[in-house]
């Protein structure tokens, strides 16, 4: 202990593992809340602007653009540089995005709100969705803070409370739409996000590793002075280096199918559908569809929490095959319900199975790919999060075939896929690699 004084010291270091984490989840929680960012009222932007199911589909999108092409490199630069610049810029990406909707509300809706405006709303939705970036560099920066065998309740933790942004969204802003207008209601998510962008930048701090590199230590004394401060994990090159790296490590490419599966093509494409699904559907009004919505959400991501501390116990391909299994039983009973409380049940289930398996998958990462962690979760969280561009033109698909009970039918594609990924779970467990750990300590005996 005495020595770790002596290094914050000598070397003037700030922060911790609890603090890394709080911030990292601090800007993540704010980042993601912009997946929702037209979806929380997507009805009410459709009748102002007048435009077509297909083009309102495109600008619901609109935010996870911005999402698929910056997650890979940003993860990634976190192993070159640290987290704290890539969030910043992330962050002060999205806030342009914000205060040109706010400022676009406030000059012309409703009067003068029509398809006119519908190219400049569409660069502020992918503008604002560099918020939900911050997954893939907070994946990094929070697997560099933490021991190994802490690692699932770490990202358990930061994926739980993370993903609740968009849940409070989708319940709030209906809400604040009701009393007090769009305009006002986002200026009042602006704020908040101000707010969390303000924070981060007075409190967030990189691990120790990379704070020493940036008082000029060299990568092998930094690594030996973070060593004895706890730190266990580290990059194994910059970049470019990690993003090459992890792309031919083909396990990475099995973790991505994985996360695309359970959060991109599962929880986020969910997250935007199921505010619609209720509202149409079901009948019910939009704020009403909104908490529903915001349930599914919040509920999702607070069990990734105790999700990743039954990796780090039971193993995250046991975890993964058994809530991938879950999910199949929650679509399967989705896909067949057309009353409100059956319908419900599915989702829960459906919240429950992929809650628990996203923090699965990202408890194998630093196993799986322990050399290059941030470009892995560069990778995983980018192309992961693609799933959502294919799943959701894919349930607007089944609606517009089967009409108004196709918003059930669809969830059989989730069914499907989830079934797939319980075999290829079983699959690592039997011929995934021996955590080193392990191997190291067989050796010894």
């Amino acid at each position: 202990m005495g020595q770790d004084v002596d290094h914050r010291s000598e070397y003037d270091l700030s922060g911790s593992p609890r603090r890394g984490l709080v911030m990292a989840t601090l800007s993540f929680f704010a980042g993601l809340t912009t997946i929702a960012f037209y979806g929380v009222a997507g009805p009410t932007f459709q009748e102002a602007l007048g435009i077509s199911g297909a083009l309102l589909g495109l600008l619901l999108s609109s935010p996870h653009i911005s999402k698929v092409l910056l997650r890979v490199p940003f993860g990634a630069w976190v192993d070159d540089i640290g987290a704290r610049k890539p969030i910043l810029i992330l962050m002060g990406t999205t806030l342009v995005g914000f205060v040109g909707l706010v400022g676009t509300l406030f000059l012309f809706y409703p009067d003068n709100f029509g398809s006119h405006l519908y190219v400049p709303l569409l660069v502020f939705g992918i503008l604002a969705g560099a918020g939900s970036a911050t997954f893939s560099v907070g994946i990094a920066q929070t697997s560099y803070w933490f021991p190994e065998d802490k690692q699932g309740f770490a990202m358990g933790v930061f994926g739980g409370a993370g993903n609740i942004g968009p849940g409070i969204v989708n319940s709030v802003i209906p809400f604040l739409i009701g009393v007090a207008g769009l305009a006002l209601a986002y200026s009042s998510w602006l704020v908040f996000m101000l707010a969390a962008t303000a924070l981060y930048f007075a409190y967030g701090a990189n691990p120790y590793y990379f704070q020493l590199l940036d008082k000029g230590l060299d990568s092998d004394r930094a690594q030996s002075v973070a060593e004895d401060l706890g730190q266990e994990v580290f990059p194994g090159g910059g970049t470019w280096d990690s993003l090459k790296e992890s792309s031919t490590n083909y396990w990475t490419w099995v973790l991505v199918f994985l996360y695309t599966v359970s959060y991109g093509g599962g929880f986020t494409a969910l997250t935007t559908w199921y505010p619609t699904y209720w509202n149409l559907f079901h009948g019910m009004s939009l704020a009403m569809a909104g908490l529903f919505a915001g349930v599914f959400v919040v509920y999702g991501s607070l069990v990734r929490i105790p999700g990743g501390s039954l990796s780090d116990r039971f193993g995250g391909e046991n975890v993964a095959a058994v809530s991938f299994a879950v999910m199949v039983v929650g679509a399967a009973i989705a896909t067949v319900s057309q009353a409100v409380i059956p319908a419900f049940v599915g989702m829960m289930i459906l919240g429950t199975g992929m809650g628990v398996a996203n923090a699965a998958v990202f408890e194998l990462v630093p196993k799986y790919v322990p050399d290059a962690v941030g470009g892995a979760s560069g990778w995983i969280g980018g192309i992961g999060g693609a799933g959502t561009l294919l799943v959701l033109p894919i349930l607007g698909v089944f609606v517009d075939v089967y009409g108004e009970i196709g918003y059930a039918r669809g969830f059989v594609v989730i069914a499907g896929l989830s079934a797939i990924c319980v075999a290829v779970s079983v699959l690592l467990k039997f011929y995934g690699p021996e955590p080193a750990e392990e191997i190291d300590e067989s050796a010894m005996h």
